[in-house]
This record gives structure tokens, sequence and C-alpha cells, in this order.
């Protein structure tokens, strides 16, 4: 039998609502998405209903569960504020992640964290979150207290290139506890959901599900938490510069054209959003063939470097396209952790960085 979407709704309409009326009918189902026997949705309500909610979230799983033909449900249960009602200033945290942001005035320095680094790019497949990563464990190889925080809701990868797959705890129901692993203390989106889970959220989600990564994680005593944005200029970039209190941030480009043109919007970006730009990296700098040594820029080579001669930014440094990178990653120990002149190449760069931005 094929799931439709006017199948899931009529089995929804037997879902009674506490205040009357079914599920069906209500105006609480949103991005409902049937496809090929995967059926997901989110439950919207009010803040002051979440508590209440949770039981018709069980019952409507449950109902769409029994449905021929569907093989996988996910009905995720958001609350969030009435945008018309004032707000306290400090609201109590609430962990139902994906509730819409909390109002705040101006950005807030996070406790115990000395600096906040974001690492951006203007355009995805430059290998920002893998540079994010190895700089982090170059930190903390070098003694610093690191924290990496995977702030691509949408797409986070950072989980899998750490080697953490663990759901983190919250002692408290208030707070969550990051993960750690090669010296660094680790928080992503990656960790809350299924492997092959969706997100599917509006800005606001979008913005809130931040806002709590960022304040509701137990980060400790760190000397600089990185944070890895997701491509683009967009609601998270936004959300980070208004919201948090940043050291400044770096931007990663390959040395082709293409990517040096979006990372000029990524650069222009943060200057309409007043957060310092500490410097530029160049990724995929040069290729040495792993069975002959020949040297070749299959991207290019210095096109980054040139950018920040030419905007008087720092340039950190450049990282060699190899596989034994990808590698790495994907085996959840990132190359930085090793001795050979590819963590050297990471190396360099965390040591700069402690030197002009860190000390």
């Amino acid at each position: 039998m094929s799931v439709t979407r006017e199948t899931v709704l009529e089995a929804l309409k037997e879902i009674q609502l506490p205040e009357g009326g079914d599920l069906s009918s209500s105006d609480m189902i949103k991005a409902l998405t049937v496809n090929s026997g995967s059926v997901s949705f989110i439950l919207e309500v009010a803040g002051d209903k979440g508590a209440a909610m949770a039981p018709v979230r069980d019952r409507a799983q449950a109902a769409i569960e029994s449905i021929d033909g569907v093989q996988k449900v996910s009905v995720i249960l958001t609350a969030h504020s009435d945008a018309g009602e004032s707000a306290p200033q400090d609201p109590p945290p609430n962990l139902q992640i994906g509730a819409h942001p909390k109002p705040q005035k101006g950005p807030k320095e996070i406790p115990g964290v000395k600096h906040v680094i974001s690492i951006a790019s203007g355009k995805g497949g430059v290998g920002k979150s893998t540079v994010a990563s190895n700089l982090a464990v170059a930190l903390a190889r070098q003694g610093q207290r690191v924290g990496l925080l995977d702030a691509d809701i949408y797409g986070p990868s950072q989980h899998r290139m750490m080697g953490l797959n663990e759901k983190p705890q919250s002692p408290n129901g208030k707070t969550i506890v990051p993960l750690e692993n090669h010296g660094v203390k680790f928080m992503s989106m990656g960790l809350l959901l299924e492997e092959d889970e969706a997100v599917v959220w509006r800005g606001p989600m979008l913005v809130g599900t931040l806002q709590q990564l960022v304040g509701q994680t137990e980060w400790g005593e760190l000397d600089v938490l990185i944070v890895d944005l997701p491509p683009g200029t967009g609601d998270v970039q936004l959300s980070m510069s208004q919201n948090t209190v940043q050291t400044g941030a770096i931007v990663v480009s390959t040395p082709q054209d293409v990517a040096l043109l979006d990372a000029r919007k990524a650069l222009n970006m943060f200057g309409k959003t007043r957060t310092p730009v500490l410097g530029m990296i160049e990724n995929m700098s040069t290729h040495i063939c792993s069975n002959c040594g020949h040297e070749e820029h299959v991207f290019g080579h210095g096109g980054a470097r040139e950018e920040a001669a030419k905007l008087d930014l720092t340039f950190f440094g450049e990282i060699p396209l190899d596989m034994k990178i990808r590698l790495a990653s994907d085996q959840g120990s990132p190359v930085a952790l090793g001795n050979d002149a590819l963590a050297d190449a990471y190396g360099d760069i965390a040591e700069a960085l402690i030197a002009d931005v860190l000390t």
C-alpha cells in the first residue's frame, strides 16, 4: 500500500487534543513529509503546552507507525512562546531542542570561555569542517583548553570526524554535558539525531536551536571555542553575530577563483555584522601524487594568500589536498593527531593563532 499525505492526515484525525478537536484539523502539524514509506512532521505548540502535548506526540507516532507501508516515523515536538507576549529577560532554559529563540539584549559572553572563533566559508565543498576539527585538535595538542561546536544544524558532520556518536547527557534537564575526544569538548546537533534523520525546520527554530547549543552546553573553562559555521551567509551566521560575543572569524577558501568569489561574500557579511575577521586559510592548496611524488595545483595556488594580503588580513597558512586527511576524518581520528607533515600544517596554523589571538 502506498502511503500518502492524505493517509497520514486521516490517521491523525483519530488523535484527540486535550482542549478538544483532533490533531489533523489543528494548525499544529508543520513540515509534513511523506516519502517512500518514511513519514516526518513537526508538532508545533505554544510554550506552556509542551509537557501536556508529549502524550499526544506519542499517540500520533504510534498511529502513523500502524499504517500499512510505513517503515519509519519521526514526530518532533517543539514548543515556542507567543511572539505577542512579553518574555522575561532571562527565561528558564528548556532542553526541548528545536524551540524558537529566546529574546535577549545584544550579544552575550559564554561563561568560562575566553575566546569564540568561528570558522566560515562562502560556499560548501572547500573543506571548512575538516579544517575546523583538525584546528581544534591541533590547538588542544598545544596545551589549549578547546571546545568545538558544530553549528551546521541542517548538515552536521563533525561528530563523525571527531569519532563520537553517543547521546550527550543532561544532569538536570536544563543543561547539556558535551562529549569529549582527542582533548576537545564537543557538541553537535548530529549527536541528537538518528544518523539519517533530516532536520526540516524554519529559520526561527534553527536560530533557537543554535541558541540552546551555545548557551545550554556546559563548556566549563575553555581557552577557545571553535564554532564550525555552515557554508553561506544565512540565519546561523547572523544569529552568532547577534547573540554571542565572538573574538572573530576565520574564512576558509580553496585557491580557485569561484571559491574566492564566495569567500569575499563571507568576508563582506562579517563586515556588515561587525564581526572581526582574524584571517584566512587556504585549503586544498597543493596535491602531491601518492604514486610518483609529483606536485600539482588542482585548484590553483596562492589565491587565498593574495586575497588576505589585498585586504590586509592575516594569512594563517595552507593545507594540502591529500587523501590521508579525508580517510582520517572518515575514521573519526583527525590527521592533526599524527606526527607527519600533514599534522604539522595544522599545527603551524594553531601556533600562529595562539601567538596572534589567544595570548
